[in-house]
């Protein structure tokens, strides 16, 4: 896939993904337009449904909204408030670390450099290019287990894992679409692009899919 013909992909499913559920994460900052909030439900997120995630943010957020309120409560409270979120135990000690990182070293605030983002634990590459672009409006590529997927299905890039496929997309893809290309490409993965068996039959981008390694489809 050309990257004329990506943007031409990207903008329909810009309009189609207004169907589909908006990822917790761009909920989580549109509505609070907070930084901290956006990482914390980010952490939550890793391994996690989405349902499952807005109840734990929100349950969460009811008690603790900022570094210095997530400190005041216990991990084993956090950890009852996040259940059943995946690896809840370590993330709620990873939110307790990371509040008190960001209370020592960044004076209360979340830090908006990628490299100060990532040293803090629990925080990869995706995590901290959501709370760039979502969180502070900064430029940068979140790839999650569904862009880097669909890129690859699209034929748009060939790449072994997210990281090699960030890197691949800095190169190649438009900057217009860096911010938005991660919500565009989760919604349509968890609407219609499926892992396996996705619903070519429904897809309104299906004829300049290269469908790479597409070996069921609906």
């Amino acid at each position: 896939m050309t990257t004329k013909t990506l943007d031409k992909v990207l903008t329909i499913l810009q309009k189609e993904s207004q169907k589909w559920d908006v990822p917790i994460v761009t909920l989580v900052a549109e509505r609070s337009n907070d930084p901290y909030q956006v990482l914390v439900s980010t952490l939550l997120s890793l391994r996690t449904k989405d349902e499952t995630t807005t109840e734990a943010s929100r349950r969460l957020f009811a008690k603790a909204k900022t570094p210095k309120e997530m400190l005041d409560i216990s991990a084993e409270e956090i950890e009852k408030l996040i259940f059943p979120v995946g690896f809840y135990r370590r993330k709620a000690e990873n939110l307790r670390t990371v509040s008190r990182l960001i209370l020592e070293k960044h004076g209360g605030l979340v830090p908006d450099d990628l490299d100060e983002l990532l040293a803090l634990p629990g925080v990869g590459r995706k995590t901290a290019n959501l709370v760039l672009t979502l969180g502070f409006g900064k430029p940068g590529i979140c790839v999650d287990t569904h862009v880097h997927r669909i890129s690859n299905r699209f034929g748009y890039v060939k790449t072994r894992n997210p990281d090699e496929t960030e890197m691949v997309l800095r190169d190649k893809l438009p900057a217009k679409w860096w911010i938005p290309i991660n919500d565009i490409l989760v919604a349509f993965g968890q609407g219609l692009c499926a892992p396996i068996s996705p619903w070519c039959s429904k897809c309104k981008v299906v004829d300049y899919c290269e469908q790479v390694g597409v070996t069921t489809r609906r």
